[in-house]
């Protein structure tokens, strides 16, 4: 009965942290997004810098714990590394539920968006698993032999951290994201009729002038009870407002395409019958030179031969942003909107995205952009 108490717990702890691993490691640079907001609450900024890399290890680390787990090689390390690892998670999304500082834990990156409480919740249960492992760490037999373990642990690393940095300089491999190829962004952006509002209750605070008596209720009890007609209740403070039940909440909620002078341009921009290209460089001091040069040259072609509207959307101040342009004898036309959304829009700096009425036709990393000749093979000769 032990025996399948432990192999349960061994399938279950090995699989879900394979596939944790696995799904954030298809978009390491969202889940070192997420990193920086950890750093950003605790004070460790200084380690931004070092977010990318920290995701892609620790997405490693996850894949190949759980690998050796189903495998069963060095068993007592791998068991004591998944017992420090999730009392580090739990740690962590305890934190951000009690005092509400990042409210989506990206434990399964975009894929299976959790709460806070949620993904504290999935800790604990993943704890009790691990600590029955724990207890019977002496039991979990391996399948191979411990050279062959060895080996299979170093190939399972190359692959595991190889997969991490394919997706970062290519981009994921399925896209969860609210701007994936397909989806119309204006459709993304819209609320449906009828859908169902956010829900708040208004909490008063009141006290009596006579008596001194100190009164506190919700806004339904307020109105119900009608001690709002008693002159002698005065409220005290300012009432407490509280989401009781959350509504329906579009998928691009804050995507603001302006010009220089803050005219908003999403209409226009995404109601074109026309092709048009996105080059997305949410900071144009830290994107490629080199790939902008390359996205010049065949924005150049597109607008003479096609005359194809291209467009260079940032986060930067239009003072710099233009200067910038201007320095580098950009041709597109450039366009602001905050860095969320443009780091949503292509995990790339820069990043390519077509875009025909509103629809991402397609989108790609700027090492596998596809040529001129390519483009228009596949797009342009056929509008």
């Amino acid at each position: 009965m032990k025996n399948r108490l432990v192999w349960f717990c061994r399938i279950a702890v090995g699989l879900l942290f394979i596939f944790s691993g696995l799904i954030k490691a298809n978009d390491p640079l969202g889940f070192s997004y997420k990193l920086e907001e950890y750093f950003e609450v605790f004070g460790l900024t200084f380690l931004s810098s070092f977010s990318l890399a920290m995701a892609i290890i620790l997405c490693a680390l996850e894949m190949l714990l759980g690998f050796s787990l189903l495998v069963g090689v060095r068993a007592v390390r791998v068991v004591w590394g998944l017992l420090l690892l999730i009392v580090f998670f739990g740690f962590l999304t305890f934190y951000s539920a009690y005092f509400k500082v990042v409210q989506t834990c990206g434990c399964f990156g975009d894929a299976i968006p959790l709460t806070p409480w949620q993904s504290f919740i999935k800790d604990m249960v993943l704890l009790a698993l691990v600590l029955v492992l724990f207890v019977n760490r002496k039991r979990i037999q391996p399948l191979v032999k411990q050279k062959v373990g060895d080996k299979l642990l170093i190939g399972a690393a190359i692959v595991s951290v190889g997969f991490g940095l394919y997706t970062y300089n290519f981009m994921p491999i399925v896209d969860f994201l609210p701007y994936k190829v397909g989806n119309n962004i204006l459709a993304q952006m819209k609320t449906p009729r009828g859908a169902a509002p956010d829900e708040f209750e208004i909490t008063y605070h009141l006290k009596n002038k006579e008596t001194g008596d100190t009164k506190t209720m919700t806004d339904k009890e307020y109105l119900k009870t009608a001690i709002w007609k008693d002159t002698n209740w005065e409220i005290i403070g300012n009432p407490e407002n509280k989401l009781i039940k959350k509504g329906f909440e579009p998928k691009i909620r804050d995507l603001n395409i302006q010009d220089n002078g803050g005219t908003n341009y999403n209409q226009e921009l995404l109601s074109s019958p026309y092709y048009s290209l996105w080059i997305v460089a949410d900071n144009l001091e830290q994107a490629d030179n080199a790939a902008l040069a390359k996205l010049n040259a065949l924005a150049a072609n597109l607008i003479e031969h096609y005359n194809t509207r291209v467009i260079l959307l940032t986060s930067n101040a239009p003072q710099n942003a233009e200067q910038f342009a201007k320095q580098h004898k950009l041709v597109t036309e450039v366009f602001y909107a905050d860095g969320v959304p443009l780091k949503t829009m292509v995990r790339a700096n820069p990043g390519i995205m077509l875009i025909k009425n509103g629809t991402v036709v397609n989108k790609w990393h700027y090492h596998n952009v596809p040529s001129y000749d390519d483009l228009v093979k596949q797009y342009f000769s056929k509008q």
